[in-house]
């Protein structure tokens, strides 16, 4: 990309800076920015170890903790209803609170600053920051997908991207800024994102598209090759920290380097308005709009007997069946039609199979790991490559997806059941404990588990619509603590440590208050467990297929069309001539004519 040549004065200066400031694009930038601080419930395994031995807690009760953490990270159905109610900025606030308040409780909690609080307490702290995420969510992404809504596959890749490689970027700043203490991390997890959405909570917004204008998806892809520039970078250095020790000096130029490459998208922004701004120049004389009274005609006695009868009541089952009657896919259902519609039944339980596993396994990562004789840096180097790939899940799936419907009408369920089907083989790597497998099964569920959010929500999106979007959004993962629930707590968390008591029987000199009584070790410890959970895959593999066969007509046909022609009804002026018009008192109904001024 060449950065358009501009040579502005001093007062075009300021005029491109407040153009930047206030545009569409910028609003865009700032959004990837607070999704790359909205990923700290990725890095959970790598100060999960710091939360049990500092209070003592078993590996039920840890992955109790991280249920709670996915509850709070997925159950968003408060930030969808205050958004419907309320301007993004106070989402963006609430969530930056709620992010402080939990996991600061929980820094000073595994540092002794107080008192070990009880479990219940804990889960609470951690699902309170964890459900900032979902307002972080709901305020940046819901308002980019509304913003852009003929790109909202793009627009959900590129964001969800961001959201992935968080964890990396989190892993590489807390190095930078603390050294390799694991704690710290907790610390930088409380302040970095609530900081970030302050900074930017007022840039965020609903913005209305300029009559005429086209929105243009070239900017998307430059942000998309920055994006994958930086999770290069970042796998880059993974290898290298794997290969060779790290002085101080180079964590804080690698931080550096990775925050240089989080501000260079704004070049894309800065030559997108500059390109705006020259384009308006050339741009003939505005239309102007005036207001033409037309007098309507006055109801007939017939009329108002129609009226009269219309407004009889009817009986409530009949009002009932008209609520939840679904309107033709694509239309904007209401909440209601929504959640009790197959479809989104459908959708909703091959979630629960689909991203419950992937993310029992992203959660244990550093129990499987240590079980499998894995050194401590190895387990570090599996938390970062499954943020990087579940980055480029998430672009992939969005990009890729948006790209194939476009062209071979290829429908997006479709491309989640293939996603389902691979993960399958990451959790089998882990079942069977192959050797230096888990590098491999680290990349596959990574990808896995972020190729899924995009396909979820942008189907969601496109069979519900926008209307009521930010709240079906977040129902929609809704289905993340569930599965995580049935798969991680109830199946590899009470598995882990039956198999734990069988190895430390007979040993009671392991058995202490700071939560190592409890350690497992071989390919037996999650074994049997991941094997529960490739079935469960399995199964949802084929029931979304049943969506695939729904809605194969509906992916067939022009599923966009309706905001094309909204754009051309608005963009569209009516050429009238007549004299001045005649403002006369008549009836309150008032037609607006648009009359064309220029040559």
């Amino acid at each position: 990309m060449a950065l358009c040549s501009y040579h502005p004065t001093t007062g075009n200066a300021v005029r491109l800076a407040a153009q930047v400031v206030k545009g569409r694009w910028f609003m865009v930038y700032a959004c990837l920015l607070v999704m790359s601080a909205a990923g700290a419930t990725y890095i959970f395994s790598i100060y999960s170890k710091d939360i049990k031995t500092s209070l003592g807690y078993n590996q039920q009760t840890l992955n109790t903790m991280s249920f709670f953490k996915d509850l709070g990270a997925n159950v968003g159905i408060l930030s969808g209803l205050i958004n419907e109610v309320t301007p993004p900025w106070v989402v963006l606030l609430i969530g930056s609170a709620m992010n402080l308040f939990g996991y600061l409780m929980i820094y000073l909690a595994i540092t002794s600053r107080i008192s070990a609080p009880p479990v219940w307490l804990m889960c609470f702290y951690i699902c309170a920051g964890a459900n900032s995420q979902t307002f972080a969510n709901t305020g940046a992404l819901v308002t980019c997908v509304k913003n852009f809504p003929e790109s909202r596959g793009i627009v959900l890749g590129l964001l969800k991207c961001f959201v992935g490689l968080s964890g990396a970027i989190f892993t590489q700043l807390y190095t930078a800024f603390y050294g390799d203490d694991s704690k710290s991390l907790v610390l930088l997890v409380a302040w970095l994102p609530a900081a970030v959405s302050i900074v930017f909570v007022y840039t965020i917004r609903i913005i209305e598209p300029k009559t005429g204008s086209a929105q243009s998806t070239k900017p998307f892809y430059y942000f998309l090759y920055l994006t994958v520039a930086l999770g290069g970078y970042l796998m880059i250095v993974i290898i290298v920290e794997k290969l060779l020790p790290f002085s101080r000096a180079l964590y804080i130029a690698n931080g550096a380097i990775v925050i240089f490459l989080l501000f260079l998208p704004i070049v894309v922004v800065i030559n997108e308005e500059i390109l705006n701004l020259k384009s308006r120049k050339q741009q003939p004389e505005p239309m102007v709009a005036i207001m033409v009274d037309r007098e309507t005609p006055k109801p007939t006695l017939s009329t108002i007997e129609v009226e009269e009868k219309s407004k009889e009541p009817r009986s409530v089952l009949r009002r009932l069946g008209d609520t939840v009657r679904p309107p033709a896919l694509g239309e904007d259902y209401s909440i209601l039609q929504a959640l009790v519609s197959i479809d989104m039944l459908i959708l909703f339980f091959a979630t629960i199979c689909g991203v419950g596993g992937t993310l029992t396994a992203i959660d244990n990562m550093g129990q499987i790991g240590e079980s499998l004789g894995y050194p401590s840096k190895s387990i570090n180097t599996f938390v970062s490559l499954i943020s990087i790939w579940n980055a480029m899940g998430r672009i992939a799936s969005g990009f890729l997806s948006e790209v194939f419907l476009a062209k071979y009408k290829f429908p997006r369920p479709l491309m989640l059941t293939a996603i389902l089907l691979l993960a399958c083989a990451g959790h089998l790597l882990i079942a069977f404990g192959v050797p230096n497998s888990l590098y491999v099964a680290s990349v596959i569920i990574g990808f896995c588990f972020g190729a899924q959010w995009p396909l979820l929500f942008a189907i969601i999106s496109e069979l519900f619509g926008l209307k009521y979007y930010s709240t079906l959004y977040n129902f929609g993962g809704v289905a993340s603590p569930i599965g995580s629930y049935i798969l991680n707590v109830k199946a590899a968390g009470h598995l882990y440590d039956k198999e734990a008591k069988r190895q430390n029987l007979g040993k009671p000199e392991k058995t202490s208050s700071r939560g190592k009584d409890l350690t497992c070790m071989g390919a037996k410890c999650f074994q049997l467990s991941f094997l529960i959970i490739t079935a469960a895959t399995v199964v949802g593999a084929v029931v979304s297929l049943l969506l695939v066969f729904r809605t194969r007509e509906f992916y067939k046909g022009d599923i966009y069309a309706k905001f094309r022609n909204t754009a051309n009804n608005t963009d569209t002026a009516v050429e009238e001539e007549a004299p001045p018009p005649v403002l006369a008192a008549g009836d309150k109904d008032r037609q607006r004519t648009k009359i064309n001024t220029g040559n």
